[in-house]
Parts: C-alpha cells; sequence; structure tokens
C-alpha cells in the first residue's frame, strides 16, 4: 500500500429518510481542524441516498467543500451491502487519509463491513480525535511517524482511556458518538463541489429485501437538545422520587435524564440514559443528583458548561468533575433549591 496516494478527510454523510443526522454535521466541523491540522483545505462529505442531492447545500453550511454524491434506488433505505460496497468503492476511487463516521445503529453496522473490506483498521466509539505523532512517546529504534490520526476511546468497560493510531494502512478510520464533538456555526450561502459517482449496483444473494418499514411513533423527547438536564442516580432511591427532580427541571423548562443504574432498575427510558453505553451531552447546566461519578457516566456529561453534585458521600467521585458540590440528603437540598429558584423567578 502506497501511503501516500490517500489525501483527505471524508465523512459519511448518514441521512435517513432525507434527513441529515446530527452527528455528520458535527463530524465535518471536527474534519475541518484535522485537515487545517494536516495542511489541507478540504473536507468531503460523502452522501449515499435515492434522490438525496438536495441536502447538499446543507452539507456545505456545516463545513463541506466536496461532496461525493452516489444516487441509486438501492439505497434508498440502509441495507449493509449496497451501502458497504458505495462506501468502500469511494474509498478505493477517492483513497481518503481519513474517513469518519458517525457510531450510530448505522454507523456501527457499515464501519466495521467497509473497513474490513478496504484492508484498514477501525477505531470504535472515539471521544478525541487529534493529529499528532505516532508512538506518543518516541522509542529507541523505532521509527516515530508525524501526522497521525490519534483515535482515543475508553477501553475495559471505560475504567481506562486508549489512544489508537493506523500508521500504515490507509484510510485512518473511526466511528465517533454523537454528542462529543461540537458543530461548526453555519455557513450562510456556503456552496460545494459536487462529485457525483456510481459504482454501480448489482443486487446478489447479500442483498437483503425490505418487505415494510414500520416507524414507531414516540412522543419522547431527546436529552441531547436540552440547556438544562436534571439528571438522577441510584442514590435518589426510587422510581417515585424522581417527582423531585422533574420538579427541579420544571423550574428550568429542563429535562429529566439518569444513570444506567436507573434505566437498568427500570426506573426511567433508556433514551433518558447519559453516558458511555447511553448518550453524550452537553447542556449549559447539568445537575448530578445521587450519582457516584463513575468514569463511564462522567464520560458523557464532563463537556456540560456547568456541572452541579448533589450527593450524601463528599468522597464521590463526581466531586471532582463538579463546578459546584453540595453534600447532605438530596431528599431535602432538592426540595429546598427547587422553592428557592422559583422564588427568585417570581421576583424577576
Amino acid at each position: 500500500m502506497n501511503l501516500e496516494e490517500y489525501k483527505g478527510v471524508f465523512v459519511f454523510a448518514q441521512q435517513v429518510d432525507n434527513k441529515i443526522s446530527g452527528v455528520a454535521l458535527e463530524l465535518l466541523g471536527k474534519a475541518k481542524d484535522l485537515a487545517k491540522d494536516l495542511g489541507q483545505e478540504d473536507v468531503t462529505a460523502v452522501l449515499l441516498g435515492s434522490n438525496v442531492e438536495g441536502l447538499c447545500d446543507e452539507l456545505a453550511q456545516y463545513g463541506a467543500t466536496k461532496v461525493i454524491l452516489v444516487d441509486d434506488k438501492e439505497l434508498e433505505t440502509y441495507r449493509t451491502e449496497p451501502y458497504a460496497h458505495a462506501l468502500s468503492s469511494v474509498i478505493n476511487e477517492f483513497k481518503p487519509e481519513i474517513v469518519l463516521v458517525g457510531a450510530t445503529a448505522i454507523g456501527r453496522d457499515l464501519g466495521p463491513c467497509v473497513s474490513a473490506r478496504v484492508a484498514t483498521g477501525l477505531t470504535a466509539d472515539c471521544t478525541v480525535l487529534e493529529i499528532g505523532d505516532f508512538p506518543i512517546n518516541p522509542i529507541p529504534n523505532q521509527e516515530q511517524k508525524h501526522n497521525q490520526l490519534l483515535m482515543t476511546r475508553p477501553a475495559f468497560g471505560g475504567n481506562t482511556i486508549a489512544t489508537i493510531a493506523c500508521p500504515d494502512n490507509r484510510p485512518q478510520m473511526a466511528t465517533v458518538r454523537a454528542g462529543v464533538m461540537q458543530k461548526i456555526s453555519p455557513i450562510a450561502g456556503a456552496k460545494a463541489e459536487i462529485i457525483k459517482y456510481n459504482p454501480g449496483f448489482t443486487p446478489n444473494n447479500k442483498y437483503v429485501e425490505i418487505m415494510e418499514v414500520v416507524k414507531a411513533v414516540t412522543d419522547s423527547v431527546d436529552i441531547m437538545d436540552a440547556k438544562v438536564l436534571v439528571s438522577g442516580g441510584r442514590g435518589v432511591g426510587s422510581k417515585e422520587n424522581f417527582k423531585l427532580l422533574e420538579d427541579l427541571a420544571e423550574v428550568f423548562g429542563g429535562m429529566v435524564a439518569c444513570s444506567r443504574a436507573v434505566t437498568d432498575a427500570g426506573w426511567l427510558p433508556v433514551d433518558r440514559q447519559v453516558g458511555q453505553t447511553g448518550k453524550t451531552v452537553r447542556p449549559n447546566i447539568y445537575f448530578a443528583i445521587g450519582i457516584s461519578g463513575a468514569i463511564q457516566h462522567v464520560a458523557g456529561m464532563e463537556e456540560s458548561d456547568i456541572i452541579v453534585a448533589i450527593n450524601k458521600d463528599e468522597d464521590a467521585p463526581i466531586f471532582d468533575v463538579a463546578d459546584y458540590g453540595l453534600v447532605g440528603d438530596l431528599n431535602k437540598i432538592v426540595p429546598a433549591l427547587t422553592e428557592a429558584l422559583k422564588a427568585e423567578m417570581a421576583a424577576k
């Protein structure tokens, strides 16, 4: 493999029902930073689907300077085989140095399949991406390679952090969880160069046939959109006690979230879970109530602007990341805090 042939940062622009996923827009912003560190200007989005050319302008507004468009009826609804064929063909044809994929249900299926087809590695569920040297610390008698993609992710159940590189193969591929990167402010009127490409599709016995698509109807809210999150852990004590958190969240017009222990207990649904196995959030204010602060949970909320921790254990790890900490009985503190905030807002 001639590594010098591979140039550019590509982002898989996942779309479903002609709507670009939020994580794809986040990755475009990160791709701009990586391209700049490599001394490059272009960021390329790879858009797969049927009748999706109208989405190119949105990709441009969030940082794409080029869009490789593979538009075919076979790509109308996600299926592993045609999508893997399309993306691996794009990689083989255009030879990107870096390929980023959102760690969505689709991305977690597509990424490994594509990496195997193009004979490269894949680092899954990354939380940090940067350009640097590998090995990070020089090793005697071993070449230190420069301008490598350093991919950082939690490992061993979140008990440690691993930084991984792929120095001998291209492209360098990573899947990235939603919420850990930030979108750029949209660039009004931005346009991207559209490159139309179609590798051809021949259905075979690997193509599944979709008989029917049944969309779930739900009135659930997305905690990733919340400006204020009031999150509870096992220390809240019971499902009924979450009423205290709901009252506090209502003062701010915020939402209630939780740790994994709460969803495991069945007190709240999994779409409210924050952490390594839940969602990554970045609210303006994050209340961690009755949450010990295990690294798996902290990984999902440590980028919050302000973190307020309430816990009866003064040695709880959550206080290490909190901006403000209250040690005491949440059953007394939370109602008092709620009433004080209501009074403050009424006075205004």
